[in-house]
């Protein structure tokens, strides 16, 4: 199909924005246990390993349901699955705050990753759908920043400064949740099904309704070569970015390398690059992928993840070091994780199968990457030492290399437009 003369910018551009800002609140809402951690654990009693679980639980239902509310997004639309999905996740944050003990918080925090692995595959293939071929992997990739920006950037700022004018650490988690109600009644207004965009055609969108149902759909999906491998991929990157984002904080503190000389405000400082660094990754990385082409930049960013990674482990207790390696470490991962969940994935997925292509690729990574990995890691530091933890992710991020050498190029600039839908399916 040829690309219209007059693309509608101003949607494209309005439903980016809401989407970014409402993945920015996913990532706001998830993380922002990890800095009230330390007073949450002197109150509820909670262990390193149960600290893993708490991020971990939370990873495995977001996968779970990210898978199967793909597959739903393609059926009944995209605007059914995102408008409830932030509004619930905003509140059940809220509920966090409210949690007894370490069981109620368990079960608070996996609700919170059902609505959000909801929002996510549906929220990237919405991105698709609005955005011009030529600005695709910029486009999803600017949508998902906000996770790290607001995730890990951020978070640690809102929550420690939230700390100085509210009670207690549980009016904090009631304060985050209050700009997603915001966000989704905003969402209600702007956002349009795939058959109303100028884009739902190009990226292999079907009309709400008529994705079909079944498993026949994750079949088909599985048939796609690179669908297998990015869910590969997408487990060796965020086996790093999410250990690192679960535990850094403890590693900075108790890592016999960094011999208890970092103050909590240093360990902040050097925190907060997983959350810049991922920032300017997350788009400069799938943007990038526009000119040099998908496989290329995948196959570099993990090569660059694990040089960085590598070089964080060698060092002491130098809060810039730290912050600017740590930066490049969360530039390379989370740009990948942009890249494999976003344009790769989108363009690799049988037509009328987008959302169910991403939710199988981003359910397989959260299940194993931020679900599992979190929780192996937790037991890690508790049995055998924190310093050994950053060798997991070491190890998946140099199998990524491997991985995603093998991709099929999906780029519009390298395969051409009218040839992008040929790649699907192989």
């Amino acid at each position: 199909m040829a690309t219209p003369q007059k693309w509608d910018t101003s949607y494209e551009w309005k439903a980016t924005t809401l989407l970014a800002l409402g993945f920015g609140l996913v990532g706001l809402d998830r993380w922002i246990i990890a800095p009230l951690l330390p007073s949450m654990a002197q109150d509820l009693h909670l262990s390193d390993s149960q600290a893993g679980l708490l991020i971990g639980a939370l990873g495995l239902v977001w996968g779970v349901f990210a898978i199967i509310s793909g597959r739903l997004s393609d059926s009944i639309g995209h605007r059914k699955i995102l408008i409830p999905s932030i509004l619930l996740f905003s509140i059940m944050s809220g509920f966090s705050g409210m949690a007894g003990g370490f069981l109620s918080l368990v079960a608070v925090r996996a609700i919170m990753g059902l609505m959000e692995g909801s929002y996510c595959p549906a929220s990237f293939a919405a991105t698709a759908a609005a955005a011009h071929p030529s600005r695709r992997g910029f486009l999803q990739g600017l949508q998902q920043s906000g996770f790290a920006l607001f995730g890990f950037g951020l978070a640690p700022i809102i929550a420690t400064q939230l700390l100085l004018v509210v009670p207690n650490w549980r009016w904090v988690f009631w304060a985050v949740a209050i700009p997603g109600i915001i966000i989704g009644i905003l969402l209600f207004f702007v956002l349009r099904e795939p058959k109303d965009t100028m884009g739902g055609a190009m990226v292999g969108e079907a009309p709400a309704g008529h994705g079909g149902g079944g498993t026949a759909g994750w079949g088909e999906v599985l048939k796609s070569r690179n669908i297998v491998l990015c869910m590969l991929a997408l487990f060796c990157a965020m086996s790093c970015i999410f250990v690192l984002g679960g535990l850094l904080p403890t590693y900075l503190t108790n890592a016999p390398v960094m011999n208890k000389q970092l103050s909590p405000q240093q360990i902040g400082f050097i925190a907060s690059a997983l959350g810049f660094g991922g920032f300017v990754g997350q788009f400069g990385i799938p943007g990038i992928s526009d000119m040099l082409g998908r496989r290329l930049t995948a196959v570099i960013a993990f090569i660059g993840s694990a040089i960085t990674l590598y070089m964080f482990m060698q060092l002491g207790p130098t809060p810039t070091s730290l912050f600017v390696v740590l930066f490049l470490v969360s530039f390379f991962s989370l740009g990948n994780v942009a890249l494999i969940t976003g344009p790769i994935a989108t363009e690799s997925a049988p037509a009328g199968l987008v959302s169910s292509a991403i939710g199988l690729v981003v359910g397989a990574g959260e299940i194993f990457g931020g679900g599992v990995a979190p929780s192996i890691a937790g037991f890690v530091a508790q049995g055998y030492g924190i310093q050994n933890i950053l060798w997991m992710p070491l190890i998946g991020v140099v199998l990524g290399i491997f991985v995603t050498a093998f991709l099929t190029e999906t780029a519009p600039s390298k395969v051409g437009v009218p040839q992008a839908a040929a790649v699907r399916g192989h």
